[in-house]
C-alpha cells in the first residue's frame, strides 16, 4: 500500500503551509507532504521570518521555493489540509473533484477521529465538500508581522499538527 499524502495549503507557500509541512515531515517521517498556495509568487525563497519561526519550535528549516497548487497536487493527495477557511474555498472554486479531501488544519484537529481504518475512509466519513467554513479555522496569516508574530505563528500551528500527527496513521 502506497504511503498518504498529505498537501498543506496557504496563500503564498511563504510561512503556514512551510511551517505545517515541516512539523509533519519531522513528526511522521513515512507520510509524504508536500505544500503548495493558492496564490504564490513561483519560487520564491523562504523569509528569514519563517526560518527563524521555525528553529523556535526546533524545526529544521527545509529547502523550500514557493509554489503554486496544482491539479496533480490536488489530485494526488489523500488529504488536503488549508491553512484557512479561503484555502477550503479556493479548492472547492478550483478543484471540486478535491473538495472531499480538504478541511481546515483546526477543523481536523477536532473532526478527525483515529480508530484504526484508511486515512482516506476517514477522510470521505467528514463528507469535507459540504461542510460550513467558520471563522474560527483559521490560522492567522503572519505576512508583514515582524518576527515574533511569525514565532507566535510557528508554535500554534506546530501545537496543531503535534494533536493532529496521531490521528493521521
Amino acid at each position: 500500500m502506497s504511503a498518504d499524502r498529505i498537501l498543506f495549503l496557504c496563500t503564498g507557500n511563504a510561512a503556514r503551509s512551510v511551517m505545517a509541512g515541516a512539523a509533519l515531515a519531522a513528526r511522521l517521517p513515512e507520510v509524504v507532504v508536500e505544500t503548495a498556495g493558492t496564490l504564490t509568487v513561483d519560487g520564491q525563497p523562504m523569509s528569514w521570518r519563517t526560518r527563524t519561526a521555525l528553529e523556535s519550535v526546533g524545526l529544521e528549516p527545509p529547502h523550500h521555493r514557493s509554489r503554486q497548487a496544482s491539479p496533480t497536487d490536488l489530485d494526488r493527495a489523500t488529504l488536503v489540509i488549508a491553512l484557512a477557511p479561503e484555502h477550503v474555498k479556493w479548492v472547492r472554486r478550483n478543484h471540486e473533484r478535491a473538495a472531499a479531501r480538504t478541511a481546515t488544519l483546526k477543523r481536523l484537529v477536532r473532526d478527525l477521529h483515529p480508530d484504526g481504518r484508511p486515512l482516506s475512509e476517514r477522510v470521505a466519513d467528514l463528507q469535507l465538500a459540504g461542510v460550513h467554513l467558520e471563522d474560527w479555522e483559521e490560522v492567522i496569516d503572519p505576512g508583514g508581522g515582524e518576527v515574533e508574530v511569525f514565532v507566535a505563528c510557528a508554535h500554534e500551528v506546530y501545537e496543531l499538527i503535534e494533536r493532529l500527527a496521531g490521528k493521521l496513521t
